[in-house]
């Protein structure tokens, strides 16, 4: 019998997916179909697929634009070749990346200015790491665990910085960076965490929700990187975890003999495919629900011009 499910708070959506989804919504509202998106808007089966409902273009390349197109780029940033490309083709542009990914673009800029080369951590052939690597021609480093940083060559050490994927696991970035400080002790960190908010809450959430309960559900896609990493987090601390895209895939027999279901969601992940879950687990026989204190998120970012409302102008 399971006798309660506790949310982790907060879950769910961040202020960076809200931006980049709605400036899609708009994006269609004003100019209609068909809008065209650079990759994934963000990491979401499900918000892709009602995107394309209604009439959003998923493309890779954008040789499949035709001229005069409207273009968003999604949450995860582009590289500097690509948005030159947008702009040479003449392309109605939107630019969704999310403002706390522009903040690492920008302070590479200006430490490139600087004389600075760059060690970044991340993940490999991740839209965000490729939109921050293509930032520069040269003199940026992706490391994605401790065995790379012996690896990692830089022309010289005398001016060297460390960015990170904002998406990562906390816990994980902190140990390579501590490595990467033992080799090179001269290294710039980051003044502020690159890690953002929204990912640094979910996983100090499912820290504090993985202690009380036997079984952890993630609701998020799976190439959905900090989905990814809050069932790392509770696997970790020693309680079986799964992620699922929704309650379709949610299997009965992973919750044998459990009392207690913790349930959160990554950044990318709606609320209404939690609320899907937990209907589910009462199915089940969960017999009631209840949600964890934690931080309360007031971030807000502004629309781009051109999509904002009179109110937002």
């Amino acid at each position: 019998m399971i006798d309660e499910i506790l949310l982790a708070e907060p879950r769910g959506f961040c202020a960076g997916v809200d931006r980049a989804i709605e400036i899609v919504e708009r994006a269609l509202d004003k100019f209609g179909a068909p809008i065209y998106v650079r990759h994934e808007i963000v990491h979401n089966t499900h918000v892709v697929d009602h995107l394309r409902q209604r009439g959003a273009i998923f493309i890779e390349d954008l040789s499949d634009v035709p001229p005069g197109a409207t273009l968003v780029f999604s949450a995860h940033g582009v590289p500097k070749s690509v948005e030159a490309e947008a702009r040479a083709r003449g392309f109605r542009l939107f630019d969704a990346t999310c403002p706390l990914v522009t903040k690492v673009h920008v302070e590479v800029a200006k430490l490139h200015k600087e004389g600075f080369e760059f060690i970044m951590i991340g993940h490999k052939g991740h839209p965000e790491v490729e939109g921050t690597m293509g930032q520069l021609s040269s003199g940026m480093h992706l490391v994605e665990d401790i065995a790379d940083v012996a690896k990692v060559q830089p022309t010289q050490t005398n001016k060297l910085a460390v960015v990170t994927q904002t998406t990562l696991s906390v816990d994980d970035a902190a140990e390579i960076t501590a490595a990467i400080v033992t080799r090179f002790p001269q290294v710039r960190r980051p003044k502020q965490q690159d890690i953002c908010y929204a990912t640094q809450n979910r996983q100090d959430a499912v820290k504090l929700l993985s202690g009380q309960v036997d079984v952890v559900i993630v609701v998020g896609s799976p190439t959905s990187s900090n989905s990814n990493r809050l069932r790392d987090v509770s696997v970790q601390l020693g309680v079986p975890s799964y992620l699922i895209d929704d309650a379709y895939e949610l299997q009965p027999e992973w919750l044998n003999g459990a009392r207690r279901i913790g349930l959160t969601a990554g950044a990318s992940a709606p609320d209404v495919l939690v609320q899907g879950v937990i209907h589910r687990l009462r199915e089940l026989g969960a017999v009631s629900v209840r949600s964890l204190d934690g931080v309360r998120e007031t971030m807000n970012f502004p629309l781009p011009k051109g999509l904002k409302t009179n109110a937002q102008v």
